[in-house]
This record gives structure tokens, C-alpha cells and sequence, in this order.
């Protein structure tokens, strides 16, 4: 029997059949021929170029292998990624930092190495779940855009936005971080507006992009308003997938960048406040228990986002006075425009809803203070594709 055929054989009998018994089967087969693995390797780097074809991207099939399969699944798929990779076209810095994000085998301990029955198994339910998975949404930009956006260092702006964050996730005193926190979204709108005029009397016109930031249970609604809070403060739009554990940020690639920045900031804070709060709890003989988290984080995404869009509001405020208000405010309104455009194009279908199990008043309470203290969201209702 030819290696192919023995591969072809094992997919026919497992990978559209979700029976144990026929996973056992190609397995089987599979184990029995070691002359297949090179076959069933190249398969999967085919499964994982399809992906990219169907709108996924590296960080998206990590997430979702992670979280419906196991660890060993996660260092095959990694392995594909990273096999396939060479194979493929240039796809931007953004997708450039996902693939240095993926897995490496070299950054943990070797695990066990299986009998042939166990890796087959596993590498048949990895493809199992790789041919089955959806189109998503195409995120790329415009090329020429892009392609500029690659030569271009990063900026002063940014570095000390990042600066300013770490700080605010490593200092334990809330008046520091609050000042911190500020800052940083104050630096964040001056370095919106400064892009938008900078992209305003560029030759090339600039258009919106759109990024996926995972939202990882537990709590993920309520991460999901947070995420929401600060993109709304940054001149982007967020919708929620549920199902595949992320939400999708179209805006422009300068905003994106900080969105993606201050949310994963503020949520390592608000975690760290949460964990604080529980310990105060505790200690005055409350038990602590999943209905004050979920109502803690909701509280914290809900006063975040005003506090966010109020600095927002007032910075972009001074850069007006700074600037001409005529020069300034048609590009922001035109970039407004271009974002809700580009947004309803992706996502011409989307409901709202309401989020759950926010009833624990201490949780709202304490959360709520744990935001003031961040400096940090109003709350939309979210949109869910």
C-alpha cells in the first residue's frame, strides 16, 4: 500500500466521522506505517494554509486549539505553523509578531515522547478540528499602507505609552497607577491625532484595519465590555465572537496598536485589584465567590470606559486648541466615518447583549473603586458577530 494511500485511507475513515471507534481505526493505520508520517506532516501544513485562506490567523488557531484540545495538540499545531510558514506569502508585521508568538518546543520541557497509536491519535483529532473550522472575517489593510507602515520605526509616542503602562501594572499604589494610567491614554489620543494628520497629507491615503485580541474565559463577557470600553476610547470599534474566544478591532493601525496595549494592561490590573479585593473580603469573613468576580470585572469595564473617554476627550480637546480645529476635527470625522464604514462592511449582521451575572453588590462596589483607581470605561452595549 502506498504511503498517500495510507493517509488517504486514515482522513476517509476519521476525519468527518466523530466516533471514537473510527478515530481508533485510522489511528491504527497510521501507527503501522511510519512511512506515512512525512505525508501526514505535508497534509497538515496544507490544513493550516487552507486556514489562512478561510480568514484565520496564528494567534486565532492557537487560541482555539488550546482551548478545545489539549497541550500536545497545541505543540502539533505549532509545529505546522511554524513548517508552513516559509511556504507562505509576506503578511505584515502584526502577522510577523503572531508567528514569533507561536509556541516553541525549546521553551518548555520536552514532553513524553508518545507510542506512534497516541501521537496518530492526536494528530488526527488536531485535523479533526482544523477541517472543520469557519470563515472568518478578512482582516488585512490596503498594501500600500501596509507595506509603508512596515519600514516605519516605532514611535517616540508609543514606546513611552508602553512605558507608562508597565509601570501602572507594577506599581502597588492605586494614586500612582491612576496618574500612570492617565497619562498614558492622554499620550494615546495626542498620538491619534498626530497620525491622523500625519496620514492626512501622505500620498498614499490610509485606511482601517482590523485585528483580533482573544478574550479568554473565565469572565469573558465581562473582559469582552472592557475591550469595548477601550476601543471606543481610541477611535475603534470591538465585536465580540463568543464562540471562537476574541473580538475583532477595526480602526486604524495606530489606534490598534494602543488598544491592543492599554487593554491588555488594564485587564492585568483590574486582575491584580480583583485578587486584592478578594483578600479584603476574605478577611472580614466573606466568602468570595464567582458571582463578585464576574460583577467585580463588569464593574471595572463599565467605569473604565467613561473614565477612558473622558481623557481621551480632553486630550484630543488640547491637540485641537494646539492645532487649527479646521484642520483637525474633518480628519477625525472623516476617520470616524471610515471605521463605522469598514466595520458594517465586515460585520453588516451584529446583536447586542446584556451582560450576566453582574448581581454581587460588593463585587460592583469594589470594583468599581478598583477602576476609579485605574483611571479607567463607559459601557456600550457590545456587538457580537
Amino acid at each position: 500500500m502506498s504511503t498517500p494511500r495510507t493517509v488517504d485511507r486514515a482522513f476517509e475513515t476519521a476525519l468527518y466521522d466523530t466516533a471514537d471507534a473510527a478515530l481508533d481505526t485510522a489511528a491504527s493505520l497510521l501507527a503501522a506505517d511510519p512511512a506515512a508520517d512525512a505525508e501526514l506532516a505535508r497534509r497538515g501544513e496544507e490544513f493550516v494554509a487552507t486556514a489562512w485562506r478561510r480568514g484565520w490567523q496564528p494567534a486565532d488557531l492557537v487560541r482555539i486549539v488550546r482551548r478545545d484540545l489539549g497541550d500536545v495538540h497545541v505543540r502539533l499545531v505549532a509545529a505546522l505553523i511554524r513548517a508552513q510558514a516559509p511556504h507562505d506569502r509576506p503578511r505584515g508585521p502584526r502577522w510577523a509578531a503572531q508567528l514569533d508568538d507561536v509556541p516553541d518546543a525549546d521553551d518548555t520541557a520536552p514532553p513524553p515522547r508518545p507510542d506512534r497509536f497516541s501521537h496518530a491519535t492526536a494528530v488526527l483529532e488536531l485535523y479533526r478540528l482544523l477541517v472543520r473550522l469557519p470563515g472568518l472575517e478578512p482582516l488585512e489593510a490596503g498594501e500600500a499602507p501596509r507595506r509603508e507602515r512596515e519600514n516605519r520605526p516605532e514611535s517616540r509616542a508609543l514606546a513611552r505609552i508602553r512605558a507608562l503602562l508597565a509601570k501602572a501594572e507594577a506599581t502597588g499604589y492605586p494614586q500612582e497607577a491612576e496618574a500612570l494610567s492617565a497619562k498614558a491614554q492622554e499620550l494615546m489620543a495626542r498620538h491619534s491625532v498626530d497620525e491622523a494628520l500625519l496620514a492626512a497629507h501622505a500620498p498614499s491615503p490610509d485606511t482601517p484595519g482590523a485585528c483580533r485580541i482573544g478574550v479568554e474565559p473565565p469572565y469573558e463577557q465581562a473582559k469582552a465590555v472592557l475591550l469595548d470600553a477601550v476601543a471606543d476610547a481610541n477611535h475603534c470599534r470591538a465585536v465580540w465572537n463568543e464562540t471562537f474566544g476574541f473580538s475583532t478591532v477595526v480602526g486604524f493601525e495606530a489606534d490598534l496598536e494602543v488598544v491592543e496595549l492599554l487593554y491588555t494592561s488594564l485587564l492585568v490590573q483590574a486582575e491584580a485589584a480583583m485578587t486584592k479585593a478578594e483578600a479584603g473580603q476574605r478577611s472580614g469573613g466573606r466568602k468570595r465567590t464567582k458571582t463578585f468576580r464576574q460583577s467585580f470585572l463588569a464593574a471595572y469595564a463599565h467605569r473604565a470606559g467613561t473614565r477612558l473617554r473622558a481623557a481621551a476627550e480632553a486630550a484630543t480637546g488640547a491637540a485641537a486648541d494646539a492645532a487649527s480645529e479646521a484642520d483637525l476635527l474633518p480628519v477625525l470625522a472623516s476617520r470616524e466615518v471610515a471605521v463605522t464604514d469598514r466595520m458594517e462592511r465586515m460585520f453588516p449582521a451584529t446583536t447586542t447583549t446584556r451582560l450576566r451575572g453582574a448581581t454581587d453588590a460588593a463585587g460592583w462596589t469594589e470594583g468599581t473603586r478598583a477602576a476609579d483607581a485605574a483611571r479607567v470605561g463607559r459601557h456600550r452595549p457590545l456587538k457580537r458577530g
